[in-house]
């Protein structure tokens, strides 16, 4: 007998989402599970302005319910069309985008009036921000009723068990990068030699400009690299809200020749920074994975990761695909990417150790990850 599931994700923007609900589409064709995928918005407004929406990511069949912004529809609006569709859902599994909205609260009840099992998508960790007891509580409320648990890696593991799920419900990773449609793993090998022979040092941040991404603590501890190593520079790709301030900080620092802004890029334009660059670096005080993490490890490109990254335990191998530092110490993080750039002299030899580590998180993966899950919850 076919079990059915449905599946709800808050924005199309997502490509990674759309690759691994692609690879789940892909999975359900041969399996006693069918799989139906709702997207409820094209985007959020802090994503306007980054990238575009590309459907071309999402191969499998997608019902959208709001055109635009998440944002911009009405609550009441929103509340009502997504209690309506689980009810209506003919499915045995409904899986919540979130718990951190009130339209989700109103879902985990109409699943529960309604009898239909429930699991939840969970990018949060212990390190994203301080827990405060009344949300600790409302987490612990809502992570009861649900069944299961899709993660993005052991901190989500561990965060969920923290808050009382159980270590048997918890199903991880769910999380892989969507790669541009030309990317093939030997290429990369080839480009990511290519790019680095010969050339002076490159350090690398790819994500939005604003304060949780520690840009502030990359620009001082780079400044302070960059008056013993004149020749390194430093390539910032994004843009945010910290942009005007960045900016400022770069000239009070005087690095302003060393510093390059590049704005939003995507596809063959990123892949080429990542090539080029010596190390990427995530300064982040709050991040519940670090996709970006998972995309410059995929084209040969080590990392320098603060220790607040979801993606460390699983991605940040020492001295192999990269190193860590203390989030916001920029003393440490000065001397982090100066090991980094004697570490990973060897780019071919560093490239095959970054794509052996990164392997197995592809889209197939986490697909096979969340159908195991869900296969457990119905068999359940």
């Amino acid at each position: 007998m076919t079990a059915s599931v449905k599946i709800f994700h808050n924005v199309v923007w997502s490509r990674h989402k759309g690759a691994v609900f692609t690879a789940l589409h892909d999975i359900s064709a041969a399996g006693a599970i069918r799989y139906s995928m709702v997207q409820i918005a094209d985007t959020e407004h802090d994503r306007v302005g980054f990238s575009d929406v590309d459907y071309s990511f999402h191969r499998y069949p997608m019902q959208k319910l709001f055109d635009g912004c998440y944002e911009d529809v009405p609550m009441l609006r929103m509340v009502r069309r997504l209690v309506w569709e689980v009810f209506s859902a003919k499915a045995d599994l409904i899986v919540l985008p979130g718990y951190h909205r009130p339209e989700y609260w109103a879902m985990l009840a109409a699943c529960i009036v309604t009898g239909k099992r429930r699991a939840v998508f969970c990018d949060s960790t212990g390190r994203d921000r301080p827990r405060r007891l009344h949300t600790s509580i409302a987490k612990r409320l809502f992570f009861s009723f649900c069944d299961g648990y899709f993660g993005f890696g052991e901190r989500s593991r561990e965060y969920l068990m923290s808050l009382g799920a159980k270590r048997e419900k918890i199903f991880v990773p769910c999380q892989a990068a969507a790669l541009p449609g030309s990317f093939s793993p030997e290429r990369a090998l080839v480009e990511r030699a290519r790019y680095r022979d010969g050339n002076p040092p490159v350090f690398l941040f790819v994500g939005r400009l604003s304060g949780e991404k520690g840009i502030s603590t990359l620009l001082e501890a780079f400044a302070r690299l960059y008056r013993r190593i004149p020749e390194v520079r430093l390539r910032l790709v994004g843009t945010g809200p910290q942009r005007a301030q960045l900016d400022e900080q770069v000239a009070a620092l005087g690095i302003d020749g060393a510093v390059t802004f590049l704005g939003s890029l995507q596809d063959e334009p990123l892949s080429r920074e990542y090539y080029g660059a010596t190390c990427l670096v995530l300064p982040s005080r709050s991040e519940p994975w670090g996709l970006v993490v998972n995309e410059a490890l995929s084209h040969g490109c080590p990392v320098v990761v603060s220790e607040s990254c979801g993606c460390v335990p699983e991605l940040v191998i020492d001295g192999v695909s990269g190193y860590t530092f203390p989030a916001g110490d920029a003393a440490a993080l000065q001397r982090t990417m100066r090991k980094a750039m004697e570490a990973f002299v060897d780019a071919e030899g560093t490239a095959r150790r970054c794509m052996d580590v990164i392997c197995r998180f592809d889209p197939p993966s986490a697909a096979a990850n969340i159908a195991r899950g869900c296969a457990l919850m119905l068999g359940g």
